[in-house]
């Protein structure tokens, strides 16, 4: 199933539009084209629903908001709804900035995405207003198991599916749950690898369902940061995660990839 996505991503090369922050702006260009798709990454809100609405699925990324892209993404978020779009939504800096933490929950109310993606604090914020953390990068205090009631709590909330990225990414659509046990802490030494991880689970979100897009990504990513590991610095890990990304192979999907599915006990 894996290799298929995978597949049929180089096949049908589908066009994916990205609203996102400038600071991770080409990574995300990239990463999207390693996996065969084409990006399209149009801001202005008289450009959004044309594009959108030819589009094979949509990223909206909270990073670096500005009121341009706050409402180019609704806009957007609102063709893709109404015209059968998937599309992910990266609540990008909601732990640390509650009027993102409420743009992201009106946005999921309002607009449904198939995929909601944030680290372990973005998660937890979205799922209580109570909490915090100090910038954008994930508490080191919350491990895995904190955050999977939150992560399967919230996909049931707004029907989607959740994606939490750490030290063991989840994923959950509120039936099952996946934990990937993929990746590396060097992937925290470069700025933009979960904006990234969003990019790559758009490409393959155009191909597959929210669950089966999301687990991919987050294998793949993280196997390739797993390739990039080196001692020389985060400037070569960087060029080399890039290389790991566009030269990934059916191989190395079926050889490294690390995940177990477990069903959600209800209470």
């Amino acid at each position: 199933m894996t290799n298929n996505i995978r597949e049929r991503v180089r096949e049908l090369s589908p066009l994916i539009h990205c609203i996102t922050n400038p600071i991770s702006i080409n990574q995300c260009a990239n990463v999207i084209l390693s996996a065969g798709a084409r990006p399209m990454m149009a801001e202005h809100p008289d450009e959004v629903s044309v594009i959108t609405r030819s589009a094979g699925a949509l990223l909206l990324n909270l990073g670096n908001f500005t009121d341009v892209r706050a409402r180019s993404m609704l806009i957007s978020a609102q063709t893709a709804r109404e015209n059968d779009i998937p599309f992910i939504l990266d609540a990008c800096g909601a732990a640390c900035l509650p009027s993102r933490r409420d743009y992201a929950l009106d946005i999921a109310e309002k607009f449904k995405p198939t995929v909601i993606k944030g680290n372990y604090s973005e998660i937890k914020a979205l799922y209580s207003r109570e909490y915090s953390s100090s910038g954008v990068d994930a508490d080191k205090a919350l491990d895995a198991h904190d955050i999977e009631s939150a992560a399967v709590k919230l996909a049931e909330r707004y029907g989607c599916v959740i994606t939490a990225s750490g030290s063991t990414d989840i994923v959950t659509d509120g039936k099952r749950l996946t934990r990937i046990f993929n990746g590396t802490p060097q992937l925290s030494s470069v700025t933009g690898t979960g904006c990234m991880l969003g990019a790559l689970c758009a490409a393959y979100l155009a191909c597959a369902g929210g669950c089966e897009a999301a687990v991919l990504s987050c294998g793949v990513f993280g196997s390739c940061g797993e390739k990039a590991v080196t001692d020389k610095g985060s400037g070569t890990f960087f060029v080399n995660l890039m290389d790991a990304l566009s030269t990934f192979s059916d191989r190395d999907t079926e050889e490294m990839l690390r995940t177990e599915e477990i069903t959600v006990e209800k209470a």
